[in-house]
């Protein structure tokens, strides 16, 4: 009788791997699917939490921030309370929805607001030192932990842990090419169902790919980011900035909000070249560059529109703020000493900038460089080193 039940526990442990394998297959797949990060890390956790996927009931996932030397967490899954926990499981049921039909809710997930675990994983931020806690730890010696309820309790100064209501857990880390670059935390908060070694060798398998695809995707941003940077000021380049007016104005138009843009161009340039070199002439270029992005806000986007001409768009701005942000900018350069090698300038750096608002200047987003444009002339025609705003 007793070989009888230990042939039957072998069959059930093998079963249950070949299931997991193929989740994993499945879920490997999807991943290959898209190159977006964020739609990345919503099928990992989707799959770690659906029913026909790892199961947990909830999974978080946070990444490595190198340059801040901490661990950010980026997204959350799972229900806010057993009671949303049933009306979930029993909607999933009723609809009878497989894994492939969950992940295909990602629009819908991106659309609405934050559910509160989505919020509460993304407000942490985790110094990467082994006294910050079990997530700092598992990053740092790049091994899963099994978590149990007693061994939690003792975690007091964990605060991440409170937050997140985890008593009982596992972590796993996210590997690329022999690198950590993340953690993954899933429990069962609300069914209390065991978390088994099976459940862990899966779920850490499942890491490294998802690791492999996180990576990658981080890649294929960093190579479409600098493809729309100017390589000489480090702004972003024309087409870029055509692209991000388009996409703002509409957003604009939607949301029934203004947006100003900001033309403006160096004065005299020519003679910068002519007198100083067109190597001085790049740096003056580059400087000016960085002034204008030192000048303006964090929601505002600084493109070279071409040459000596910038362009900044400004979400959401009325025309009386546009117009104090261009003056800093101009104030801010005219005061700056373009020294080189010794040599000076034969005059002060100046700059003149034209301003137009949508949608009262323009209707459209080639109306509004018109516009824009125009008030630019109109600075140059009467004086230079001066801000005039489009009228019409």
């Amino acid at each position: 009788m007793g070989q009888d039940n230990l042939q039957k526990d072998m069959r059930d442990n093998l079963d249950k791997s070949k299931i997991g394998l193929m989740v994993l297959y499945e879920i490997s797949n999807l991943m290959r699917t898209t190159l977006q990060l964020e739609q990345i890390l919503y099928i990992i956790l989707t799959g770690v939490t659906a029913h026909e996927g790892l199961g947990f009931n909830r999974a978080m996932l946070f990444l490595v921030n190198e340059e801040e030397n901490i661990l950010e967490g980026k997204i959350g899954i799972g229900p806010d309370t057993g009671e949303d926990a049933k009306k979930i499981w029993h909607l999933i049921e009723s609809q009878k929805m497989t894994l492939e039909d969950l992940i295909a809710t990602y629009d819908k997930f991106k659309a609405q607001p934050d559910p509160q675990l989505n919020n509460l994983v993304k407000s942490i931020k985790i110094p990467l030192r082994e006294e910050s806690g079990i997530l700092a730890l598992t990053c740092l010696e790049g091994m899963p932990f099994e978590i149990k309820e007693s061994s939690a309790k003792e975690r007091t100064n964990d605060n991440s842990l409170r937050l997140l209501q985890a008593t009982e857990f596992v972590t796993v880390p996210l590997k690329a090419r022999d690198k950590v670059i993340g953690v993954i935390l899933a429990d069962n908060l609300y069914t209390k169902q065991p978390i088994t070694k099976e459940d862990i060798r899966l779920l850490t398998m499942f890491a490294n790919q998802a690791g492999l695809a996180i990576e990658n995707s981080r890649l294929y941003e960093k190579t479409v980011f600098l493809s729309n940077i100017d390589s000489l000021t480090g702004l972003f380049n024309h087409g870029y900035f055509q692209t991000i007016l388009e996409k703002k104005i509409k957003e604009s138009n939607a949301e029934e909000k203004k947006l100003s843009l900001i033309m403006l161009d160096i004065d005299l340039f020519k003679n910068f070249n002519d007198s100083l070199g067109h190597q001085f002439g790049d740096k003056i270029l580059s400087k000016v560059a960085h002034i204008i992005k030192s000048s303006i806000r964090e929601v505002d986007i600084a493109a070279r529109y071409g040459g000596e001409e910038f362009a900044v768009i400004l979400p959401n701005t009325t025309k009386e703020v546009a117009s104090t942000i261009a003056d800093r900018i101009r104030t801010s350069i005219e005061k700056r000493n373009f020294l080189s090698t010794g040599l000076q300038p034969p005059k002060n750096l100046t700059i003149s900038a034209g301003i137009a608002t949508f949608p009262e200047d323009a209707s459209s987003k080639e109306g509004t460089i018109r516009a824009a444009d125009s008030a630019l002339y109109k600075a140059k025609e009467l004086g230079r080193n001066r801000i005039v705003c489009f009228k019409k």
